[in-house]
Formats: structure tokens, sequence, C-alpha cells
């Protein structure tokens, strides 16, 4: 994987890189939109991935970065301890200021950076191409400045970047299955206490892509989130130690619902139900129940559509065709609103993916892309 990356470097500098590191995209297998209100989530990390080289600018530049992407081909220049560029090398910016912040680039002194950036994480399709980027970042830049930092760490450092410089409210979870995914397994999350279990996963699993693209930071998520964390202000009231919306008592579900008004109550059943499911849904894989943890990945989707409101009419047919054709389960991954969807079937099933695929050629009048996916490792990091 670091070849491509290896020589794109070369032939935008002129000179080969220092350090190189990849991280993964991921899946979220259940647990949507309980992050960043301090519930459980349960991603894997896929074989798709971000790879970033770096290596020091020039001595007569100092302070600028340089980027680019085989995506965009142009080079970003900026100074990026004064200015945030637009777009994706905001997040590479982000970056650099956290690990400032931390003291973790002391070989650097301030100097300039230059990075090229190579991946085959969709954007856009809800597989957390911005966290792959930010933690492939992180860790190919301490690597360059002969930093060390725990892959807990990195994780805060690419979260901090996406959340505090780039703007967007998001959870902790991308950033930390990107930084602590192991094969063949998903990462129970609790998001609260950032306490983490590994879960073997081992199931057939396919990724169907709506073709409808979405772009977090205009403004969806963060209206959800403000929506919850209203909720729990006027929650506050009923349960005053209440500090997350996941943490409201599943048994007092009906007095949530007297306490709240629309859309708040939707939203704040959509997390306390999620919560449970996620949490039921760990279980289930570690006791071999697919069935059963497939009829789960089907409520979620519906809670999601209904109460959550972060769904989409292409996602909703996938997942309704899924279910005609027998699938163990399925659901919108994600923050939603397009994006993909996961489809949960058996070991011998052959006729699902087809019926999926005639189902939406149907109704839209294309062929949605499809991939199985795999539960694969997280980051990876070379000195050169």
């Amino acid at each position: 994987m670091s070849r491509p990356a290896i020589d794109f470097f070369r032939d935008a500098f002129g000179e080969p890189p220092r350090a190189v590191a990849s991280a993964p995209g991921r899946v979220n297998l259940i647990g949507e939109h309980t992050d960043y209100n301090g519930g459980p989530v349960l991603p894997i990390a896929i074989a798709e991935r971000t790879t970033v080289a770096v290596g020091p600018g020039p001595v007569n530049a100092p302070g600028v970065l340089e980027a680019v992407s085989t995506r965009y081909h142009k080079v970003i220049r900026v100074r990026w301890q004064e200015e945030l560029p637009k777009g994706w090398a905001a997040y590479v910016a982000g970056v650099l200021r956290e690990l400032w912040a931390l003291e973790a680039l002391p070989r650097m002194d301030g100097g300039g950076v230059r990075i090229a950036v190579t991946s085959t994480v969709p954007v856009g399709a809800g597989l957390a191409s911005s966290a792959a980027l930010s933690v492939a970042a992180a860790k190919a830049l301490v690597t360059l400045a002969g930093a060390t930092l725990t892959p807990r760490q990195v994780a805060g450092v690419a979260f901090r970047a996406e959340c505090d410089h780039v703007g967007v409210r998001c959870g902790v979870m991308d950033q930390t299955i990107a930084a602590l995914a192991k094969r063949e397994h998903a990462l129970l999350l609790e998001c609260a206490s950032l306490e983490t279990r590994q879960i073997p996963f081992h199931a057939r699993l396919f990724l169907v892509d709506s073709g409808v693209r979405h772009n977090l930071s205009a403004g969806r998520l963060n209206e959800r989130r403000a929506e919850c964390e209203a909720a729990v202000k006027r929650l506050k009231v009923e349960l005053p130690e209440l500090v997350w919306l996941a943490s409201w008592p599943a048994q007092w579900l009906l007095r949530l619902k007297r306490a709240l008004r629309e859309p708040l109550r939707s939203r704040a059943v959509h997390v306390v139900g999620e919560t449970a499911r996620t949490r039921l849904a760990a279980q289930l894989l570690e006791r071999g129940r697919l069935k059963q943890f497939g009829a789960l990945l089907y409520e979620s989707h519906e809670s999601c559509r209904r109460l959550y409101d972060c769904s989409a009419p292409e996602l909703d047919t996938i997942v309704a065709a899924a279910k005609r054709a027998g699938a163990l389960g399925a659901r919108l991954t994600g923050a939603g609103w397009g994006g993909a969807a996961i489809v949960l079937v058996s070991k011998t099933d052959k006729k699902t993916i087809p019926a999926i695929q005639r189902a939406f050629q149907r109704s839209y009048g294309r062929t949605p892309p499809v991939m199985e996916v795999a539960a694969s490792a997280g980051t990876h990091t070379e000195r050169l």
C-alpha cells in the first residue's frame, strides 16, 4: 500500500519521503449517532486505506505545509500555524496544530512539511475517509518527527483536528477504530469512558453504495448534535446528574417521552434505543448468534429512518430489497443522508446482492456499486 504514496510524493516534490503511514476506513456495524451522545459503537476497519507520505519542506519555507492528493493533484501551500486551508488539507493542518500543541514535533522546529496522500477510501460514502486521513497524517508526522504517541493519543489528535479545527462536531468512533482496529474483530467502544473490547467478527458483509454523497460539515450532523444537547438540558430537570443522552435509563423511556417535544423526543428515543441495541449486538456476536444480530441491524435502520431522520430514499430502497431477498440484516452505515448501507448475509447466499441491484436499478436507473468487506487491521507506519 505504501509504494504508490512514496512514488507520488517523489513525483510531486522531486525527492523521496522520510516516513509513510496508512489508516483504514471503517464500517459501523451498529451504534449510529451514539458516539457523540456518550453511547457505544461497534465498528470494523475495512481494507480500503488512506496512505500519507511525509518529508521536511525546504529550509527557505519555514512553517509552510505543502500538501497534494491523488484526488486533486494541485499542490496546496499554506502557513499552517497562521491559516487553515479549505477542503481536505484542513484536516492535515489541524493535525499539525494539535501535534505542535502536544510538543510532539520536536525535530521539526516549526519548519515546513510536505505531504502526499493516496487513498482507496471512497469520499462521502460514510466510510470515515476524513478520519483515515487525519489518523494516517498524525502517524506519519509523529514518525517523521521522531516522537512517540500511543494509538489512543493518535486517535485523540485526529479527533481534535476534525472537531476543533475543521469544525465537524463528530464523535470519537472513526479515529479510534482507525487507530485500534484488529483483524477479524469489531471494536466495542464505549464513547463516554473510552473503554474498548475486541469482538470477534467473521460474518459475510457487503457494502452497497447509494451514490448519494454528503458533506458532514454542511450542517446536518451539527444540527443533530445540537438537538441532542438540547434534549440533555431539558432532561436534566428529570435527572440532574445526566451528562450523556445515552445514559438515560432505558426503563424510563415513557418518562423521557413525556419530558420532551418533537423533534427532540424522537432524537432522544433513537439514542436510548440504539445504545441498548449496540450492547446487545456485541453480546450476540460473541455468542455466534448472527440471525438475532442481523435483526438488530434492521431495527437500527428503522430507528435511523423514522426517529433520527438521517436516512435517504436510496438507502431505504437497499435495506428493503435486502429484507425481501432474505438477508440476515441491513442498515445504513455512517452518519446517513446518503453514503452506503451494509448487508449481512449467510455464507452460502448468492441471491441477495443481485436482488438489491435489480431493485435499485428499477428505482433509480443505475446499478449501485457493491463490495464485500472484512474486518481489517488499523494503522501501519514505516520510517524510510
